[in-house]
Order: structure tokens, then C-alpha cells, then sequence
């Protein structure tokens, strides 16, 4: 049940408008902001993170080369891209789960063996709330953005930490 906020009728779940006075209850299924913090996240989009140009690799490129890159350039994933389509993507993840201790006899196989096929993306206008809510659920810590299709950047946890560590000291 629902209360209605102008009258007090308790109305039945998922009506649109109060059965006494004919307020619009739609409202009341979307999360208000409290404070600044939750404002930005609602307002902002992705874009305010400032996503990073990921490194991007071709399907045929080698473990091996892939691995040298990522820890040569200090980052947790890359994108695996063929003919300018973001096929896949290759995370920290993915080397500890699907190459770990084979990487000796992996090494030269090619990348698209063990990426991580159709990955979830986000736009550049999407709010950073959908991109937290996005790696929550998915259990992300990267993930590409988009633009028209087009692979633009990648947004990882640590992007909206620093975001919000931003707000909460202002």
C-alpha cells in the first residue's frame, strides 16, 4: 500500500493517482535526492567522469602481448576492437580467471580465445547513478562508453569514487 503524501488515503501499490483526491503518485517510485551527492549522481552524466581512451587491441593480437601492454601501462583492461566495433573486452578479471596459470601455454593465442564477448557499454550520456547501478549489479569494475556506436572511452569504480570523493569534501 501507498500513502498518498496530500491526503493520507492509502491507496493500493502501482496506482498513478490517489483513489480519494486525484494526486499523481508516480512520483513516489522514484528516489528523491537527499543530498548534493545523490543530486550529482542523478543529474550528472557519465561524460563528468572524464572517461579515459582506452587501450585497444585487435581480436588476433597474442595473450601474451595483451598482458605485456596492460601491465606496461598500469591499467585493468582492454578493449578488443575489429573494424571500429567494440567486440569484446579483456580485464584483470578475465587473466586471472581464464588464463591464471596457463599463461605459459596460452600466451600466443589470440586474445578474442579468452575476452569477454558483447560486453555490457554504457553511452556518454548516461548518469553516473545507471553507470554505479550498471557495475553493481554486473559486478564491473570497467566499462566501455560509447557514442553513437563508437567506442569513446572506458569508466571504471575508481572514476566515480574520485568523483564522489570530490563532492563529498566540496
Amino acid at each position: 500500500m501507498s500513502l498518498c503524501p496530500a491526503c493520507g488515503f492509502d491507496n493500493i501499490e502501482g496506482v498513478d493517482l490517489c483513489q480519494e483526491c486525484q494526486l499523481s503518485l508516480t512520483e513516489l517510485s522514484h528516489p528523491q535526492p537527499r543530498t548534493l551527492v545523490e543530486q550529482g549522481l542523478m543529474k550528472d552524466r557519465i561524460d563528468a567522469l572524464e572517461p579515459r581512451k582506452p587501450l585497444s587491441v585487435s581480436p588476433e593480437t597474442t595473450i601474451g602481448e595483451v598482458l605485456q601492454k596492460m601491465v606496461a601501462g598500469s591499467i585493468g583492461c582492454v578493449m578488443v576492437v575489429e573494424r571500429d566495433k567494440l567486440v569484446g573486452i579483456f580485464t584483470e578479471y578475465d587473466a586471472l580467471m581464464k588464463v591464471n596459470t596457463k599463461v605459459a601455454d596460452l600466451a600466443n593465442n589470440p586474445i578474442r580465445s579468452v575476452m569477454t564477448t558483447n560486453p555490457v557499454t554504457l553511452e556518454l550520456n548516461n548518469r553516473i547513478a545507471y553507470a554505479l547501478h550498471k557495475m553493481h549489479v554486473g559486478g564491473y569494475r570497467h566499462i566501455p562508453v560509447l557514442s553513437a556506436d563508437k567506442l569513446v572511452g572506458v569508466s571504471s569504480i575508481r572514476d566515480i569514487l574520485n568523483y564522489l570523493a570530490q563532492r563529498i569534501v566540496s
